[in-house]
């Protein structure tokens, strides 16, 4: 604990005087080096944090946490399964659904397709797709009517637009006096959807009522599996394992994680690489905050002779270079606090405002998944780079301030 002489000395010291104005210059320096440091680190993981949240947004609107199958191919009797799930408080909802791979056709173009039953009353409990369809009704998909609803990508290759009636074609094949031909049906489109591109939704599926997907799939009265919503999504995996034990041993359950883990964790370690290596920006400017208090000791060698005759110890003379430094760490850390959210709450607009006067665009859909830079500043991102800044600028104080404690008062006076 330093003493308040200490901090008053080291004050003083820290505010310019005639004869050291240069000193004064390169403290100076030493502050605006770390204040940007920490405002370019607080901005951009701001914005990969922005980036994280619309990726997760865009997949969870599309994608069930859990899914509930079974490695027979199929369920069985999944009325009685939905009504067990019930018992479980941690789920809120769970809907059937029927799938499998087909290929479109329409005025003479062919597009493979993932196309899924479903039950809409229930699934808009399970997903957001409702609120994605941006040309027709979800609700508009009936039992026993042959209508579908497809990904804007998907529809806008077959040309396809509401109205026109596509043949799907599935892998299985019917008996027939022609001998074996694939077994199709024309569907009705009644809805187009648009998830946003990124993951492929809009290009590869739609969804049919799921009576009708069972028909076409000839799968009876069986389902393929249940979409399952929880209250959180990213307990998925412990739920999951849950689930596998409470079930029989003929259930396969999956999480989004087993799909978009390692992309999700891709993200998260690229935050964490970019961390480090901006950084090193806060670690350059406090190296240059050793060499400003290397030049102070330099400068104020005869007074720190003259501190240690009237008696000051070591631990003094120490103190107050520590305290001299780590007032400029923490000015140019508080600065760059300021500046980072201010940069990082308004990136937005700053950018789109850019873009609107050069008429340039920087961000594609097509590739970065949104049009726009989003950015969220989270708290946990601000107290790390605080304490980081803050922890390397008092280790740049210890060797300049042990330097000036062990300087010898006599050689220092001797030519004085």
């Amino acid at each position: 604990m330093f003493r308040p002489a200490a901090i008053f000395i080291a004050l003083r010291y820290t505010r310019a005087k005639r004869r050291n104005h240069f000193i004064s210059f390169i403290s100076l320096a030493s502050m605006l080096g770390i204040a940007i440091g920490v405002m370019v680190l607080i901005t951009v993981l701001s914005v990969m944090n922005g980036f994280d949240r619309e990726i997760k947004k865009r997949v969870f609107s599309m994608v069930s946490p859990i899914t509930v199958s079974s490695v027979s191919g199929y369920i069985s009797g999944w009325r009685e399964l939905q009504h067990t799930l019930k018992d479980f408080p941690v789920i809120k909802a769970s809907a059937p659904f029927a799938t499998g791979e087909v290929l479109l056709n329409y005025s003479g173009v062919n597009q493979p397709a993932l196309i899924t039953g479903i039950l809409p009353e229930q699934e808009q409990y399970i997903s957001e797709l409702s609120n994605k369809v941006v040309r027709g009704e979800l609700s508009d998909l009936k039992s026993g009517q042959f209508r579908i609803v497809l990904g804007e990508n998907l529809a806008d290759r077959l040309n396809a637009n509401l109205g026109d009636k596509i043949t799907v074609m599935t892998p299985q094949v019917s008996l027939t006096p022609m001998g074996v031909v694939p077994r199709y049906k024309q569907f009705t489109v009644v809805g187009i959807f648009k998830a946003g591109s990124g993951f492929g939704f809009d290009m590869g599926m739609g969804f049919i009522h799921l009576v009708d997907a069972q028909k076409l799939f000839g799968l009876g009265e069986h389902i393929t599996g249940l979409h399952l919503a929880i209250q959180n999504v990213f307990a998925a995996p412990a739920v999951a394992e849950m689930l596998q034990q409470q079930l029989s041993g003929g259930a396969s359950v999956t999480t989004w994680g087993d799909q978009f883990g390692e992309f999700f964790h891709a993200v998260k370690l690229e935050k964490t690489m970019m961390f480090l290596i901006l950084a090193l920006i806060i670690a350059v400017a406090t190296f240059n905050l050793v060499s400003t208090l290397i030049m102070v000791v330099s400068e104020k060698e005869s007074d720190i002779a003259i501190l240690r005759t009237f008696g000051a110890t070591p631990r003094m003379i120490m103190g107050i270079f520590m305290v001299q430094g780590s007032i400029i760490g923490i000015l140019g850390t508080l600065l760059g606090v300021v500046g980072g959210l201010c940069l990082a709450w308004n990136v937005t607009s700053l950018v789109n405002g850019i873009e609107s006067l050069f008429h340039v665009q920087f961000l594609s859909s097509s590739v970065y998944f949104v049009n726009y830079l989003p950015s969220e500043v989270q708290v946990s991102d601000v107290l790390s780079i605080s304490i980081v800044s803050l922890l390397l600028s008092l280790l740049a104080t210890i060797y300049p301030a042990w330097r000036a404690s062990k300087m010898d008062p006599v050689e220092s006076l001797r030519y004085e």
